[in-house]
């Protein structure tokens, strides 16, 4: 699997038209050379690899680095640089994004004679339809993720802290095999739900409020990511309501997928959803996003995005209504796109649950 990677990324190399390709992003590194530490860099020729690390992940470098020498560096900025020299390379390409200015301007300086290009776009194409092997994982994670929810609310109640749902939550997943959350869950009671990055805090839940819970898992260095609106209580006919119309959306984009389809028409048929229902205003980012080795990943679905959906690709639809002063509502499943549609990998039933 890795094989055909690097393959790929050899082949963004003669698209370029560029002798090298440094790779510096470790979720890139991971992805091309299987390295799950946090310090190397991985350079490419068109016929061979150099993967750079120190000391400290040498011996698991050498177990886990597939398609590229490994070698130890004591300075990680002179041995890149005799590399690069050794190589005789005058145009190389590099990720641009992943580069801070000074590393970008030390390099060109001591290395003159070296055109640098960005590889940007080239290495974000590479992860954005996903191969057999991480389809698999993905399940797997959004599996764990799913039914660490599903014990989590069924101990909900009145009093309890948002911070210690989030607590339970992890506990939960980690109990199922998680290596940990992909990111800092989001629990959102009553009005803290009108944020839509309202993270844990320690507001007591109260009977009668909506609770939305963003969370996920990782699991073999793959995240998930999924989100839930519950009630503490029965509804009152404005929560039902809003509750109603974010899900009747999220339905129409799941059923609106399809390969071809412009992600900014997708996120269209949710958005002009909410809109027709009087709730436009309060919808205020994107429909979704991909996800995979990292949690917000190539492709995204707004009115801004310029790309296509492909199948196997792995995104996120998650329509929400926030209102000031009142709370809100967010449904998220993360979908894999097959032949004609797409499928749910996230397992949490999205009809209202009443706790």
């Amino acid at each position: 699997m890795i094989g055909n990677r690097i393959l790929a990324a050899r082949e963004c190399l003669k698209r370029l038209d560029a002798e090298l390709l440094l790779v510096l992003n470790l979720s890139n590194i991971r992805y091309l050379a299987g390295f799950t530490g946090s310090e190397g860099l991985l350079l490419l020729s068109p016929d061979d690899g150099w993967f750079l690390t120190d000391s400290r992940y040498t011996s698991q470098a050498g177990a886990e680095v597939t398609g590229a020498k490994v070698i130890e560096f004591s300075n990680r900025m002179d041995t890149l640089v005799e590399l690069l020299q050794q190589s005789g390379a005058t145009r190389v390409a590099f990720e641009a994004g992943s580069t801070t200015v000074a590393f970008y301007q030390e390099l060109c300086a001591r290395t003159p004679g070296i055109e640098y290009i960005s590889a940007d776009t080239e290495m974000v194409g590479l992860r954005t339809v996903k191969d057999a092997g991480e389809l698999e994982i993905l399940e797997q994670v959004a599996a764990i993720a799913s039914e660490a929810l599903l014990e989590t609310v069924a101990r909900l109640k009145p009093g309890m802290t948002e911070s210690e749902v989030a607590w339970m939550l992890e506990v939960a997943m980690r109990e199922r095999g998680a290596e940990g959350k992909s990111f800092d869950f989001i629990v959102a009671s009553g009005e803290r739900g009108a944020l839509p990055h309202g993270r844990a805090s320690e507001k007591k839940l109260v009977a009668g409020e909506l609770v939305t819970i963003d969370y996920g898992a990782i699991y073999r260095g793959y995240c998930s990511d999924e989100t839930v609106t519950v009630c503490l209580g029965q509804p009152d006919p404005k929560q039902r309501e809003v509750y109603e119309t974010v899900l009747a959306a999220q339905w129409a984009a799941l059923e609106a997928v399809h390969p071809g389809l412009s992600f900014r028409d997708l996120d269209a048929k949710a958005r002009d959803y909410i809109g027709a229902k009087g709730f436009g205003e309060y919808f205020g980012h994107g429909l979704g996003h991909g996800v995979g080795i990292d949690i917000h990943e190539h492709p995204t679905a707004s009115p801004r995005s310029k790309h296509v959906i492909q199948e196997g690709m792995v995104f996120t639809i998650e329509p929400g209504i926030y209102i000031p002063g009142w709370g809100g509502v967010r449904i998220e499943d993360t979908v894999v796109v097959e032949q004609n549609c797409c499928r749910p990998i996230t397992r949490v039933p999205k009809e209202l649950m009443v706790l």
